[in-house]
């Protein structure tokens, strides 16, 4: 298994609020599938930041966010 590690931004298309931030994960070596690694930012990440910024006013749900990915690579901290 490698540890990789993705600089990415969160935006949602309501709340007037960028998530920055890095993300870690480990997968067998190979190609990154960006499809899959968004995915797994939205859930383990971003719907949760998203909820803590929105309390109780606001429902937030994944389709709502959008992730761009700067760069990714190897992790080796």
């Amino acid at each position: 298994m490698t540890t990789y590690i993705a600089n990415f931004s969160a935006s949602h298309k309501t709340l007037q609020v960028q998530q920055h931030s890095i993300f870690t994960w480990k997968q067998e070596g190979g190609d990154i599938d960006e499809e899959l690694l968004i995915g797994k930012i939205k859930r383990e990440s971003s719907i949760h930041f998203y909820k803590l910024v929105a309390g109780d006013k606001y429902p937030v749900e994944s389709g709502d966010i959008t992730i761009e990915i700067s760069e990714t690579r190897p992790f080796f901290g």
